[in-house]
């Protein structure tokens, strides 16, 4: 190719590219969509085992699942391989059923504020939860994990308690506009993870209102820190509000139980590090989330997302 075309063919050499990743997310949603549409003749507990046992059929056929074994072997060198095959096919059915929640939604969610007997999901800390919502003149911040079926933490707490989450988008804009859409039916007020979202966040805490987010993913521009002993990038936003707010902040964690049930969790405030000067030390912050993580993934292992390149640094 010569020098004086090379400049011409470039730009429609990318616009073809884009589009072709275009047409790609657009047929993966199609499909997405299909199978969820398929999924919703069925009942709930019918459509759920049956996805769980398609993708623990699918999930290995996917570059995803050779991440999955590296990450589990690295976490957990003394498991066998056949421990570390049975972990990853437990994550692989755990998706699904995630997946799959976001159209059963709102026959899976029974949860009320003070019922004596549980139903599909129940709450611990729930006094928790009313204490914080009295304390409507001071920020808070909750931080959770993908763990379980963590899109019901934000649905709970719109039980009087206005909350922004911060969440990232999936990469494919087409399943992204159809879980939005999905999310804000059920929940609070939903921050997008782009640029600018930090000062929105800011905004909601100056105001004495409350943020959620998940601080389980890497974050190329983020602090180094250790997740089960390896080295990792983690944002360090949470630390950074929290000392500039001096807010207290939150673990909670949801935990899929059997029958379609779950446990949800808020536990008690975090005592933060803090410097000589008294103030809130953010890097010895964001490495105790990533230690109260751990600790969560530790206890469910198969409930955790271990297809995320989290521990990649670049």
């Amino acid at each position: 190719m010569s020098g004086g075309l090379a400049p011409l063919l470039r730009p429609i050499i990318a616009r073809t590219l884009r589009g072709l990743k275009t047409a790609q997310y657009w047929l993966i949603a199609q499909l997405a969509r299909s199978v969820l549409y398929m999924l919703r003749l069925l009942p709930p507990e019918k459509a759920l085992a049956f996805a769980e046992r398609v993708a623990k059929r699918i999930g290995p056929l996917t570059k995803r699942h050779q991440i999955t074994l590296d990450n589990i072997r690295k976490a957990y060198p003394e498991k066998t391989e056949a421990e570390v095959e049975a972990l990853a096919l437990d994550m692989w059915g755990h998706m699904a059923r995630l997946f799959g929640e976001y159209i059963f939604i709102d026959q899976l969610f029974d949860y009320v504020p003070g019922q004596e007997k549980p139903g599909r999901v129940e709450v611990i800390g729930e006094e928790i939860f009313l204490r914080i919502r009295e304390e409507s003149d001071r920020p808070h911040i909750v931080f959770t994990a993908h763990m379980g079926n963590f899109e019901l933490l934000p649905i709970a707490a719109a039980y009087g308690l206005p909350i922004s989450v911060l969440f990232r988008a999936p990469n494919n804009p087409y399943i992204a506009k159809y879980l939005f859409s999905t999310r804000s039916n059920h929940m609070s007020d939903m921050v997008a993870s782009r640029t600018g979202a930090a000062f929105t966040l800011a905004r909601v805490l100056e105001a004495d209102g409350n943020i959620g987010a998940l601080v389980d993913q890497k974050f190329t521009r983020g602090l180094r820190t250790t997740f089960f002993g390896r080295e990792c990038m983690t944002s360090p936003l949470i630390g950074k509000l929290a000392r500039q707010y001096d807010c207290d902040v939150y673990p909670a964690r949801s935990i899929r139980l059997p029958g379609n049930r779950f446990r949800l969790e808020l536990q008690e405030k975090l005592e933060l590090p803090r410097n000589e000067k008294g103030v809130v030390d953010v890097a010895a912050t964001t490495q105790l989330l990533n230690d109260v993580v751990e600790q969560w993934v530790r206890e469910d292992p198969g409930q955790w997302m271990w297809f995320h390149k989290r521990w990649e640094i670049k």
